[in-house]
This record gives C-alpha cells, sequence and structure tokens, in this order.
C-alpha cells in the first residue's frame, strides 16, 4: 500500500538516457534476482513456487526473447506474475535512469520511516499535486467534500490533511471522493479515519507481514490537532480506479458501519508491500504482507469493495449528495433549514438524472 512517488519533469529536459541493452544476460539476471526476492518476500510461499515454476517455464520457451524494447520485457515480467498470483500489485518496471543501491523496504512494526533526504524529496513532489487532496469545498446543504487522490504519508502530508478536516469540520455530513485514488499510505487512512470516530480508540485493520512474520495493528489515533467529525453522515465514493489504501479506508469504514459506500466495486488490492531492486535499471513491487480486517477477518483482495448504494460512477458524487440531504431532512428541526435542505436536495436529484441521461 505503498505510494509511488513519480519526479518532477524540470523544464529544461536532460538528454533522453540511451536504452538499455536488452540481453539475455541482463534478462536472465533481472529473472533470477525478482525469483529470488519472491521467494523471500511475497506473502504467500506457495503462491511464490508457483511463480518460480511458470517464469522459468516462459524464460526456457522464449517468451522474454520476443521484445528488445525493456519496458516490454518489465511487462511481460508482470503478465507473468499476474497470471499466476492474479494480484495486481505484482509488478515490474524499466526504469531508464540508474536506479539507486537500497536497502530492504521498510516494513512491518516497528519499522523506520524513510531516512531525511528521502523524505525531504517525497515532500517536494507531493506538495506538487498538495499530498493528493485536489479539492476541499462545502456543496449545497452544507454538505462537505473531499476529492483525495492519493493517501500520501503523514510525515509529509499530515498539515494538509488537517487542514482539510479543519475546512470541513462545520459541515452536517461529509463526502469522500475516492473515485481517481490508486492507494498509498495506510498511516494517512489510519488519520483520516481518526478523525470519524470518538476518541476513544476503534480498531480500523491490521496488516501482516511475511519477511518479519509478525502482525501490525491499526487503530484509530487518540489525539488530533483538530475537532473530530462527530457521528454525522459520512459517504465515500469509489470506482473500478479506487485501489489499494483506498480500498482499506473504503473497506474499514464499511465494516465498522461508518460510512456508506456509493459508486462502483474497487480494483481488489489488499496485499502491501514494497520495492525491490533487481538491476541497475529494474525494479519490482512486491506485496509482502495482507490486510486482515479485525471483523471480517479477511479483505478485499481479488473481489473488492462492493458498494452499499451502487451507480455509475460518473453519478456518484450526485447520487451520494442526494443521500446526504435526504439524511439531514430527516432530522432537520428548523422548518427554515428544512426548507433549504429541500431546495438543495431537489437540485441534487436534477443531477443524477443528468448524469444518467449524459451516458
Amino acid at each position: 500500500m505503498l505510494t509511488t512517488f513519480f519526479a518532477l519533469t524540470c523544464l529544461v529536459q536532460a538528454p533522453t538516457p540511451k536504452s538499455l541493452e536488452l540481453t539475455p544476460a541482463v534478462r536472465k539476471e533481472v529473472v533470477e534476482r525478482l525469483l529470488s526476492e519472491l521467494e523471500h518476500n511475497y506473502v504467500f510461499p506457495r503462491v511464490a513456487e508457483d511463480i518460480d515454476f511458470e517464469v522459468r517455464e516462459r524464460l526456457s520457451a522464449g517468451v522474454f526473447d520476443k521484445s528488445t524494447d525493456p519496458h516490454a520485457f518489465a511487462q511481460l515480467l508482470t503478465d507473468a506474475l499476474r497470471d499466476v498470483s492474479s494480484d495486481r500489485h505484482l509488478s515490474v518496471s524499466y526504469s531508464p535512469e540508474p536506479i539507486p543501491e537500497q536497502a530492504a523496504p521498510r516494513e512491518g512494526p516497528g519499522a523506520d520511516g524513510p531516512p531525511a533526504e528521502e523524505l525531504e524529496a517525497i515532500r517536494r513532489e507531493g506538495a506538487w499535486d498538495n499530498f493528493g487532496f485536489e479539492s476541499v469545498r462545502r456543496l449545497a446543504g452544507n454538505v462537505g467534500y473531499i476529492d483525495l487522490r492519493g493517501f500520501q504519508p503523514p510525515e509529509v502530508a499530515a498539515p494538509t490533511a488537517h487542514a482539510a478536516m479543519a475546512l470541513v469540520a462545520n459541515t452536517e455530513a461529509l463526502i469522500f471522493d475516492l473515485r481517481e485514488n490508486g492507494g498509498g499510505s495506510p498511516e494517512m487512512v489510519q488519520l483520516l479515519s481518526s478523525y470519524l470516530f470518538g476518541a476513544e480508540p476503534v480498531h480500523l485493520n491490521d496488516l501482516y507481514f511475511r519477511p518479519t512474520d509478525q502482525t501490525r495493528e491499526y487503530w484509530t489515533l487518540p489525539e488530533l490537532p483538530g475537532p473530530r467529525y462527530g457521528d454525522k453522515p459520512v459517504f465515500v465514493l469509489t470506482s473500478d480506479y479506487t485501489f489499494s489504501a483506498a480500498e482499506e479506508f473504503s473497506y474499514n469504514l464499511q465494516c465498522l458501519k461508518r460510512a456508506t459506500i456509493v459508486g462502483k466495486t474497487t480494483g481488489g488490492g489488499a496485499h502491501p508491500g514494497g520495492s525491490f531492486r533487481l538491476h541497475a535499471h529494474f525494479r519490482a513491487f512486491i506485496s509482502s504482507g495482507r490486510a486482515i480486517n479485525p471483523i471480517t477477518k479477511t479483505n478485499w483482495e481479488g473481489v473488492g469493495v462492493k458498494p452499499d448504494v451502487e451507480c455509475e460512477v460518473s453519478a456518484a458524487l450526485a447520487r451520494a449528495h442526494e443521500l446526504a440531504l435526504q439524511k439531514l431532512i430527516g432530522t432537520a428541526k428548523d422548518p427554515a433549514q428544512r426548507e433549504r435542505l429541500e431546495q438543495a436536495l431537489a437540485t441534487a436529484q436534477l443531477a443524477v438524472r443528468q448524469a444518467y441521461s449524459a451516458r
């Protein structure tokens, strides 16, 4: 569930690095290192054995010799991994720039955070897209809306997260839009979820990591710098693009009956992990852990998070806004407030109809 951060493109472009010559020796080196890392780190050892067999079969059959393009070679390896495991987190990628040597990925209970230099680079790059917070605003009827495109690490993104929650603190219902959220940090899931419960700790999720044979429990935080959201209605918008940590946020809140999920079934990736260097120009993301929900004792891997209210992705915001307003009308005691809510509801219902008619 780790966020991948991409380097910014400079206005003055550096010369494009020469593409790597993909020799049989390079292919074999990448494959052997990949299979070794899977053997020692992939969350399911038996599946790692099955992957080893299949990849070696394809190597012997010359499947990986079909392309001299390193990007295509990485994709062929990714296809092999996923064909056996159906794990959409597993992947191999090519980097034209040399990949520096690195320590093993930091994961599991008591894991250290990234070094200061790396953290500063993450901070600079995360700031480019406001640490995933694309939009925070108030909709008609005093309904809060947060369009969140990624769960970036609290070490860099916490101030923005706290500011976002402060901006919606006085709303009467809240919508989290995760339709374009591909995942990120479980610690940010923990932080944002903490605003939606009281001060008494709530057990959100567990992550088991095979390399250390340890499980980390995630509970809501006992202290926050701003007011909690209370028990006001919460809605989460999802699509088939919603993945990994974004699914965890949705699944946790759904299991705890704290939010209504609106939209489409999510992508189905519940295996956290990290990036492993295979070669100077190839790396793999290997799923070394799995989520264990304290209520269901399972997770959303391969099946996704099914919405409570299914609707077209394009209509999800209008539909959730409609549902929120209906809830607020049901509890409104002031006649003037009820009238304003009913006017907002009529507009939201029109937006739902327009979203479907535009299909």
